[in-house]
Parts: C-alpha cells; sequence; structure tokens
C-alpha cells in the first residue's frame, strides 16, 4: 500500500532540488494538501494537492524555458538579420514573395531623393530609403500600398502612424484655440462700434481667402514658437512701418495684465493641452485613428470653448472649422502641420540613424528598447541651429511642447531601429543592384 505522505515528502524534496527557490513556498504547500488529505482521508484535499503539484511541474518548465531564451537571447538577436535574409531568400527563389513592388518603390525613392537634394551625409547610403520611410509615416500616406518587404514591420508603421495622427491634430487643435482665445480676448476689450469685421478669424466669417491665412504657412516650428503660434488673426503692433489688411488701425488693444503674461498663458495652455489628451484617452482604441477624431469634433470643440470667453453662437462654427481640418488631410492647416512635423522626425532621426548605423544587432537592440542617448536637436530651431532663448528657457518650456518633443524624439528611435535592421536584411536583397544569388547567405 502506498504512504502518499512519504511520496509528498520524497517530492518536495527533489523538486527543491532542483526548481527556483522562489518556488519553495508553493512546494511546502502541495506537501500539506497531500499529508493532510492522507491523513485525514480527505479525497478533495488530496485532489487539491495533485493539482498543486501539477502546477509546480508547469511552472518549473516555464522557468527553464525562460532561462533558456534569457541566456541565448543575445545570440538570437545577433542572428536576426541572417536568420531573415536565409527566410525571405528561400521565399524569394520559391517565387512565394515578389518583391518587384518594393524595387520599384526604392527606385521612386532614389529619383525623389536626387531631385530634392539636401544633407543627408549622416545616413550615408540610407538616405534615399529613410527619406522614404519617414514619409511612409506619414497619416496623409495612409492610402498609399507599404512594401511587401515590410512584412514584418507592417503594424509597426501603422502604430507610427497613429502616433504622428494624434500629435499633428492636437497641434491643430492648438492652434484653432489660440485663434479663438485671441479673439475672445480682443471682443471683451473692444466695443462693438470699433470692432470691424475684419477681426474674427476664418470660421466666424464665411470667406474663401480667409483659408490662405499666416496660421497655415508652413513656416511655423514647434521648439521655436513666438509667445503665441502664428495666427490667422494678423494684428500689426502699434507704430509698425506696414500694416496688414486685417489691421489697418481699427483695434488698439489694452496694456497687457498679469493675467495675460506668458507664464499664465503657458499654464492656461498647458491645462488645455492636458485637458485634451485626456479627452482622447476617453476614445474608444478599437476604433481607427481618424474615426476616433472624427468622433471626438463636438466633444473637443465644447472642451475648447470652455477655456475662452468667445460667444456662444461662435461655437457651430468653430466646431465646424474643427472638423474640417481635424478630418480632412487636404486642409492647408494640417498639411502646414504635418510637414513641420515631418522636418523634425528627419532632422532627429538623421542624428539617431548616425548614431545606430555602427551598432550590432545586440547593441542596437539594448540602446533602442531600453536606454536612451542624449537628445538631438531637443532645444534647435528649425534651421537645425542652436536657440538660445529655447536653451535658457529649457526649464519654461510648455508641457504641449515638452510631449511633442519627447514624442519626436521616441519616433525617431523606433523609426531608426526599424530602419536600419530593415535595411540590414533587404538592401542587398531588393534594393541595391546586386545579385540575390552571389549572396553570402549561410
Amino acid at each position: 500500500m502506498a504512504d502518499l505522505e512519504k511520496v509528498a515528502s520524497w517530492l518536495s524534496g527533489v523538486l527543491k532540488l532542483h526548481c527556483a527557490p522562489m518556488r519553495d513556498e508553493w512546494v511546502d504547500e502541495m506537501y500539506s494538501e497531500l499529508s493532510n488529505g492522507n491523513r485525514n482521508n480527505d479525497m478533495a484535499e488530496l485532489v487539491k494537492g495533485m493539482r498543486s503539484l501539477l502546477s509546480v511541474l508547469e511552472a518549473m518548465k516555464l522557468d527553464v524555458a525562460n532561462h533558456q531564451i534569457r541566456c541565448l537571447r543575445p545570440m538570437l538577436i545577433e542572428d536576426t538579420v541572417h536568420f531573415e535574409q536565409r527566410f525571405f531568400y528561400k521565399k524569394i527563389a520559391a517565387n512565394r514573395l515578389d518583391i518587384s513592388g518594393a524595387r520599384l518603390w526604392y527606385a521612386e525613392a532614389l529619383r525623389c531623393n536626387s531631385s530634392a537634394p539636401q544633407d543627408t551625409r549622416s545616413f550615408g547610403e540610407m538616405a534615399a530609403f529613410f527619406a522614404a520611410l519617414a514619409k511612409l509615416i506619414l497619416p496623409s500616406t495612409a492610402k498609399e500600398t507599404i512594401p511587401n518587404t515590410f512584412l514584418f514591420d507592417e503594424e509597426r508603421i501603422i502604430k507610427l502612424r497613429s502616433d504622428m495622427l494624434d500629435a499633428i491634430n492636437l497641434e491643430v487643435c492648438m492652434r484653432l484655440y489660440d485663434d479663438l482665445d485671441r479673439v475672445s480676448r480682443i471682443t471683451s476689450v473692444t466695443p462693438s462700434f470699433v470692432s470691424p469685421p475684419t477681426s474674427v478669424p476664418s470660421y466666424v466669417v464665411d470667406e474663401e481667402s480667409s483659408v490662405h491665412s499666416n496660421r497655415n504657412s508652413g513656416d511655423f516650428s514647434f521648439l521655436n514658437t513666438p509667445p503665441s503660434r502664428p495666427s490667422s488673426l494678423a494684428l500689426s503692433a502699434c507704430g509698425s512701418t506696414t500694416s496688414s489688411p486685417r489691421s489697418s488701425g481699427y483695434i488698439t488693444l489694452q496694456p497687457p495684465t498679469s493675467a495675460d503674461t506668458a507664464e499664465s498663458k503657458t499654464d492656461k495652455d498647458n491645462t488645455v493641452y492636458d485637458s485634451l489628451v485626456a479627452l482622447l484617452n476617453t476614445a474608444p482604441q478599437s476604433q481607427r485613428p481618424q474615426q476616433r477624431w472624427q468622433g471626438l469634433v463636438p466633444s473637443i470643440a465644447i472642451q475648447i470653448f470652455r477655456y475662452t470667453n468667445a460667444p456662444q453662437d461662435f461655437l457651430p462654427r468653430f466646431e465646424a472649422k474643427l472638423a474640417q481640418h481635424l478630418c480632412e488631410m487636404n486642409s492647408d492647416l494640417y498639411q502646414a502641420v504635418e510637414a513641420t512635423f515631418q522636418r523634425r522626425i528627419m532632422r532627429s532621426l538623421s542624428g539617431r540613424a548616425k548614431d545606430f548605423r555602427s551598432l550590432s544587432s545586440v547593441a542596437l537592440f539594448s540602446v533602442a528598447t531600453g536606454g536612451r542617448m542624449g537628445n538631438s536637436g531637443s532645444t534647435r530651431g528649425e534651421d537645425g541651429g542652436c536657440d538660445p532663448s529655447m536653451a535658457s528657457e529649457a526649464g519654461q518650456m510648455s508641457r504641449e511642447e515638452g510631449a511633442l518633443q519627447e514624442l519626436v524624439e521616441d519616433m525617431a528611435v523606433r523609426l531608426a531601429h526599424l530602419g536600419i535592421l530593415h535595411w540590414r536584411v533587404w538592401a542587398q536583397l531588393a534594393y541595391l543592384e546586386e545579385d540575390p544569388d552571389e549572396m553570402d547567405i549561410e
């Protein structure tokens, strides 16, 4: 007759000898359940003890697998490029993967890069590739087909597009908020009999010409911002030698009070920005990014209105203007913000590519997924030169600007990691003028 208590004691000793110390308490619990069930002839307790025994054995198996993966991880990462080259080479040789579309995509990238010369020395031979890759993650190019060489990276590209769309639309919202806030302050200090029709923005007056406003120009810089963003409401300063058709002597603003200082304006902007981010996080994540923003337009319009003193009759037109720019990627304002964001991504990406391209696969993985190198150009102006005002006021950077800069750096790291690994795998297979049959893939 089997003595279950002795069997449980023997199993307990064997398991403790081979399993991790963190499992000892679980083994003791198993021994206690089997012993008590045997002494008291309690079948339920015995079944419970057997379940604990099987659970401990399953946990030990997972511990061994995790230990092996941890030990082999550097070797597996280092072999990533060679493994993928062998994998895709066999698919191409068996006519199971057509890369003609990817070759046409890269040929077009070379043509576009040669017709638009720029300082791309930091990219080296990958200049055209990274320019095309950065364009591929733009939300406005979402309808373009992703080359099938990005088979393993398609989800990452879609996530980058989604993150960029959120950042662009948040900036569009903040620019329109600045317009509305400025108009509300003007209307609150200016008598109605001296306020001309030209003092209201494009979402109040139905004019076609208002689309081509200063705010919609592509010269805006996230980093080198003036005290207020460029506005479609252009007001000439008192004593200016030139005047604007929108501001030719009609309005005289009162001197700024303490509530209008840069610090209070920054605090208010931070509050508005945080509220918009919180509102965005309430949208269902299952929806497509563009659908999320379309559904949020009414709520965003009301949220922005809460922080201004604009008349209530402005709300319907402001909401329509918001929908026009958030849901239509062909609008001048959206395209201007997207172009500015793309320039910032490319400037940061050039530094990351230069830092990453000489790293081994393991070092690249460690830097891109763990530690972060110093921010390249975090206080640089749009032209790439150092901006002293930004450097001296780095501690006073608004939360919006800080969040945008952090997102740009994060996206540049992710894009550089993706691009360099992709180039190492596919350069000889698809992009460069080399015969894949002559490659050393063993």
